[in-house]
């Protein structure tokens, strides 16, 4: 599913001993990260060195592993990432390099991985510090 305009979700983040996500807990979460969308869709995103801009779209679907999210760069490459249940946040859903999560303030996440960054709205549970 392309989301162009509206939806990002990503409910769990450090800290958080829920070890559990249904569906109605997916919705909630789902509704308060739509009103943090902004630009269409797109989010923060510095492809190698470059600077942050707001150029990267995002496509996600649940599978069998869970919520799996598709950060698409302007010039077609492609990383994608799964929504974890244990409290890391986002992990790599492919390849050897391992994404690396930063906790924001704002309630946002830096996601490093293969050399670029992306900022994502994410929902920080139980005081995780920002970094």
């Amino acid at each position: 599913m392309r989301i162009s305009s509206a939806i990002l979700l990503l409910p769990l983040l450090a800290a958080c001993g829920e070890q559990k996500t249904d569906h109605a807990t997916l919705a909630k979460y789902e509704a308060q990260q739509n009103a943090t969308l902004a630009d269409d869709g797109r989010v923060l995103c510095a492809i190698g060195q470059g600077a942050l801009t707001r150029a990267c779209t995002i496509d996600r679907e649940l599978g069998e592993q869970g919520l799996v999210l598709t950060l698409h760069h302007p010039d077609g490459a492609f990383h994608r990432l799964l929504v974890t249940r244990d409290g890391r946040g986002v992990i790599a859903a492919d390849g050897a390099e391992p994404a690396k999560v930063s906790v924001l303030a704002g309630n946002e996440i830096e996601v490093a991985l293969g050399g670029n960054r992306y900022r994502l709205p994410a929902t920080v549970k139980g005081g995780a510090p920002a970094s």
